[in-house]
């Protein structure tokens, strides 16, 4: 009897799908794309009506071989690539590569891999929509056009290795602008005064800040303007004209989608952006959990909706009732998502399996799905939850013409913060027993405080993914991809968590501003996104973005080679010494990475390792430890010279451990 055929991307989701559809299925990878434009060409037919051209990806034969072959065995093929335009088109392309045919093949979805979510797919199987397949093809195209045509403008003006990019650019301009706003920023003075009112001697004095006369508020910018107040209270009394009571309410975050996710994983996890789509991704596959086997742990991470399933409301609302009581369920209605970029087809990012609390999984889970794992869980159940009420109180107190206002607030009523919140989202600023109206203070004593404004701040990943997506800039599949982009191109680096831009990534923006201006231009790139969706729904052809499109790009590219002057980017020296001819070897940038290669090339060749010293001598042999990586890029610390001395940590050592 013939089997059914699953094919998905990854072996993680093969493997938790297979655990759940039984023998008569089998379920392959096919390791995600498996076809796409040439890397040699521009891959598109400009004669042809920008016809692309698609060809095999190098080292995709043995498992399309193996796809082939069970494909012909099987009763029905069903495509089960990700929900989404990037799905869609693997799935495409998996048809046209197979050759399967209409009556046996079907295209099915679902938000999370649970048993109940994959069978459901399996019964309301449809045909592959050649929109969204459009769409995702229109992307790539419109990528390989601005790749291909300016890229190789910025090696021949710039320096090799370097890469344009329809999404990257843009980003990069929104952090050069950044820094412009930063250093072109002029600090502005300004002066605070502090009250510090003694009803009674022994007794904890109350501090209020300056708010104005006569009613009116008034900003003191100069110490001038402050020792003059100040003139006009000595020898008053202050007062308190009014104490007003009254409730603050606090609503539950929505669930995360995508951009939210990393937004706040990166706020109180630390987490880079690609990192949590890395870890969601584990979470969304599959993870082996003690008596349930492998099971996909939440819903699909590329999402930029918050509309949650009546099923998981549901249970969202059932777990709170029995965990926490009715006092705590919340009742506020869903606003429905008006902005016509969003995915509703998917969810928000949630657990798939609610009673799976972050405690009964953490043994099965790494410290770092974990951590995240306890976020999206916490972020879902709070959302379902009562707002928070806070009980504030506002003093104003009169001295003279002159007011000054205290205000504190403290928690009424926990709600959702029971689950989800900040520390200081919990901790009110408590000011004691408040005085009551017509408290005459006994004693009064003013601070004086010089301020200045403070500019900007610097983009972080969380802030600049925040910023793509109000701006409408790229999509939640690529926030992450596009930052690591501009990062390992050294176009942008990043120290802390701020990221700055490289003399580098200037001399590139500064280039596409000049000879590019629409490629970065903000509303530009938003607008093709929205084009984009057009195609999606069925509103806009294809190839008539394309047609509008390349011949612009095209013109703009033939001018810049004749108009634009070469910028000379200096290779970064170091103090490594070429063992061959003697020059100091310069840094370079690979695909891996930087290296160090002799600045006489060609004449000499010679090439290392970049060794990152971290100031810490080896506990092993005293010599430097460097930051080294293993095959699959993970980092750890290493002797500078290995192979004589073959210590390692995947942890930073102490100076300590050294005896």
């Amino acid at each position: 009897m013939s089997k059914n055929l699953v094919i998905v991307e990854s072996p993680a989701k093969a493997k938790t799908i297979k655990k759940f559809l039984g023998n008569n299925y089998d379920v392959i990878a096919s390791g995600g794309h498996v076809r796409d434009l040439p890397k040699s060409t521009l891959g598109v037919d400009i004669e042809n009506d920008y016809e692309p051209h698609y060809i095999t990806i190098r080292g995709k034969g043995d498992v399309l071989a193996a796809l082939r072959k069970a494909a012909k065995k099987a009763s029905k093929i069903y495509l089960a690539t990700d929900p989404d335009r990037e799905g869609e088109a693997i799935s495409w392309h998996l048809k046209q590569l197979l050759k399967l045919d209409d009556s046996n093949s079907y295209r099915i979805t679902f938000n999370e891999i649970t048993k109940n979510a994959v069978k459901n797919s399996i019964k309301q199987a449809r045909e592959l929509n050649m929109n969204m397949v459009d769409s995702q093809q229109t992307r790539r195209i419109l990528d390989r056009m601005v790749g291909y045509r300016i890229s190789p403008l910025l090696w021949n003006k710039i320096k090799r290795g370097l890469s344009a990019g329809r999404v990257q650019s843009v980003t990069l301009r929104l952090v050069c602008d950044r820094e412009e706003e930063i250093a072109s920023f002029v600090r502005e003075e300004y002066w605070s005064l502090t009250g510090i009112f003694s009803a009674e001697q022994g007794k904890k004095p109350l501090e209020a800040a300056y708010y104005g006369r006569n009613g009116k508020k008034n900003e003191l910018k100069t110490q001038a303007e402050v020792d003059a107040v100040c003139e006009e209270l000595a020898g008053k009394v202050g007062k308190v004209q009014e104490v007003r009571h009254a409730e603050r309410r606090k609503k539950p975050a929505l669930p995360f989608t995508t951009s939210t996710m990393q937004q706040e994983a990166s706020r109180s996890l630390n987490f880079s952006t690609q990192k949590t789509m890395r870890i969601a991704q584990q979470l969304y596959e599959g993870v082996d959990i003690k008596g349930h086997g492998t099971i996909g742990l939440i819903t699909y991470l590329r999402t930029d909706s918050t509309r949650i399933s009546e099923e998981a409301d549901r249970a969202a609302k059932e777990y709170i009732l029995s965990q926490y009581g009715e006092a705590y369920l919340g009742t506020r209605e869903e606003k429905k998502e008006s902005d016509r970029r969003i995915q509703d087809a998917h969810e928000a990012i949630r657990p798939t399996y609610l009673e799976l609390t972050p405690a009964l999984v953490k043994e099965q889970l790494s410290r770092e799905q974990f951590r995240l794992y306890q976020l999206i869980w916490r972020r879902f159940v709070a959302s379902r939850m009562t707002d928070a009420i806070y009980e504030t109180a506002t003093v104003r107190i009169g001295v003279g013409e002159h007011e000054f206002h205290a205000s504190t607030s403290a928690i009424k009523w926990e709600g959702y913060l029971s689950v989800y919140s900040d520390e200081d989202e919990k901790i009110g600023k408590q000011l004691g027993r408040l005085p009551e109206d017509g408290t005459e203070f006994a004693q009064t004593e003013y601070r004086k405080e010089q301020h200045f404004t403070q500019p900007p701040a610097h983009y972080t990943e969380a802030s600049l993914v925040k910023t793509m997506e109000e701006l409408g800039i790229g999509r939640p599949s690529t926030y992450a991809t596009t930052i690591t982009t501009l990062l390992t191109r050294r176009y942008v680096a990043k120290e802390g968590k701020n990221l700055f831009v490289t003399e580098l990534g200037e001399a590139v923006n500064n280039m596409m501003k000049q000879a590019f201006p629409s490629i970065v231009e903000v509303d530009f790139t938003a607008n093709l996104e929205l084009l984009l969706d057009g195609v999606e729904d069925g509103s806009v052809p294809w190839k008539e973005i394309v047609r509008n499109f390349y011949p612009d790009l095209e013109t703009a590219v033939k001018q810049a080679e004749e108009s634009l002057e070469s910028v000379k980017i200096a290779d970064e020296v170091s103090e490594e010494v070429c063992e061959n001819c003697g020059r100091n070897m310069v840094v370079k940038y690979g695909p891996h990475g930087r290296f160090l290669a002799c600045p006489g090339f060609p004449e000499c060749k010679n090439t290392k390792p970049y060794l990152e010293k971290i100031g810490v001598p080896c506990p092993k042999c005293g010599k430097e430890l460097v930051i080294r990586r293993t095959r699959k890029g993970r980092k750890y610390f290493g002797c500078e010279s290995y192979p004589e001395c073959d210590y390692m940590s995947w942890q930073m050592p102490k100076t300590e451990e050294k005896t």
